[in-house]
């Protein structure tokens, strides 16, 4: 009987070519991160972040925050842009992929059915009871793909309906439906789709009667710019597209998993049912990277409908094991420690707080969101002197007053933000789920003074602002 193969011990002497050690390897060459990346990756990146002062090193994470080589914390109010929905180095995670790995588990074999990926699914559609299936891959990209491919199959149309300054991803097909023109140059032909406006039922309508739309996929709180969907505007938008035999997409990937208060963001607008669900990001837990696409019984029907068709979609990492523990710690950690009201309570208390300062700052246009997904918008101020400003701002380019507010947030309170979309005059807070009023405290006062800064004329915060204008305008 042929023995499976022991493993090596710390005991058994070493490799003859030394072996592989991560520690030491971190330690020989961690500090050539930047110029590994300007060589080797995109060059681009590292040029960016000495640009507006964020090449910064942290040296670990945990939860809500980083620390740097001095001890110094950093609060993280950007969550990898959602991605660290339990913040960063949860236990319960953590301890799901050590036992996942530990147990060795045939994985990947391409001709069985693991237990850990039906439980996942099982656990995801209790979320979405009018929905049957799953289908796992990678990320939220290819979560968004797997719902366009399925809609046309299902259909029989070619033609997906998207919003203006949606983003739904960058690889071909999402980026089809990508309402942001700055990621599409470049990249044509992409997919017969057509932008319409967010909550506009006119233009629905008018592009449903032509009789070739498979679907619509809408973010129901838009990520650039955080903008909303108009209350009523999903239940009507689902009803229109499925008078005329078309199908209804939400993309939850960033809004979804308990980041707007509700399990899924359209969960807001009772009776909304989408055909077809896409997540990712949170689910991960920071760790092994997955997405998923929920739907209806007769779409996957549709699709995989022969046994010749039974890899017509698929990916070869989707439903590793790894991923799936990952996201079953998740799920557990979101219903144990109640994150989906935790969310809903802590995001009002932060919009409440800084809704409070529209009045106070000229700059302050408003501040909008669900949950902990706030966009807090900038405008052109009243008095002469800062109009003056922000008019050399907005000729230069546009977006750069919010840029200017984000890096002294980071350099002068450490804490770490991001302006929500290019050209846009918004910053986006999506801190991990597990903030609560001690990091609400923390932002509020640090975003004040910087505030306070910015409407006294002078100071750094200006300076840096003349920086960008002189660089935007080198770049014309």
């Amino acid at each position: 009987m042929t023995q499976p193969p022991q493993h090596r011990t710390a005991a058994d002497p070493p490799h003859p070519d030394g072996g592989f050690d991560l520690n030491r390897l971190l330690a020989e060459r961690g500090g050539e991160r930047y110029a590994l990346h300007t060589r080797h990756l995109n060059h681009q990146l590292p040029r960016m972040l000495r640009t507006i002062g964020f090449d910064r090193v942290y040296e670990r994470a945990e939860g809500a925050y980083f620390w740097d080589a001095d001890g110094h914390d950093y609060l993280d109010m950007l969550a990898g842009f959602g991605v660290m929905g339990l913040g960063r180095h949860h236990p319960v995670v953590r301890k799901a992929l050590h036992d996942v790995l530990d147990a060795s588990l045939a994985d990947l074999t391409r001709f069985d059915c693991q237990p850990l990926p039906g439980l996942l699914a099982e656990r995801l559609l209790a979320y979405s009871p009018h929905l049957d299936r799953v289908f796992f891959s990678n990320s939220g990209t290819e979560a968004v793909e797997t719902a366009l491919k399925f809609a046309r199959c299902a259909t029989g149309r070619p033609r997906v309906l998207y919003c203006d300054h949606a983003f739904h991803g960058l690889t071909t097909g999402s980026l089809s439906v990508n309402g942001e023109a700055g990621f599409r140059d470049g990249f044509a032909p992409l997919l017969p789709d057509t932008a319409v406006p967010l909550g506009d039922l006119d233009a629905l309508k008018r592009e449903l009667r032509r009789g070739d739309v498979a679907a619509l996929v809408v973010e129901p709180v838009q990520g650039k710019g955080v903008y909303e969907a108009p209350p009523g505007y999903l239940p009507a938008a689902a009803e229109l597209l499925h008078r005329h035999k078309a199908l209804l997409i939400a993309d939850e990937v960033q809004t979804g998993l308990g980041r707007t208060g509700d399990f899924y963001a359209h969960q807001h607008e009772p009776g909304v049912e989408p055909d077809l669900i896409c997540v990712a990001k949170a689910l991960s837990g920071g760790y092994v990277p997955v997405g998923a696409t929920l739907g209806k019984d007769w779409i996957f029907q549709k699709v995989y409908s022969a046994m010749d068709r039974v890899l017509v979609h698929s990916a070869s990492f989707g439903s590793n094991a790894q991923a799936m523990a990952a996201g079953l710690a998740v799920l557990s950690v979101i219903e144990d420690e109640k994150l989906v009201a935790r969310a809903r309570t802590t995001g009002d208390l932060l919009r409440t707080r800084l809704a409070g300062l529209v009045d106070r700052y000229e700059f302050l246009a408003d501040v909008r969101g669900r949950g902990l997904m706030t966009g807090i918008e900038f405008g052109r101020p009243s008095s002469l002197a800062l109009r003056g400003r922000w008019a050399m701002l907005q000729t230069a380019r546009k977006g750069l007053f919010a840029q200017m507010v984000v890096v002294p947030l980071l350099h002068k309170h450490r804490i770490l933000t991001q302006v929500s979309g290019d050209h846009l005059e918004v910053i986006k807070l999506i801190p991990p789920l597990i903030i609560g009023e001690p990091e609400v405290d923390r932002f509020v006062t640090a975003f004040t003074a910087v505030m306070d800064e910015a409407h006294s004329g002078g100071g750094l915060l200006w300076d840096f602002g003349k920086t960008l204008v002189k660089q935007a305008m080198a770049q014309r």
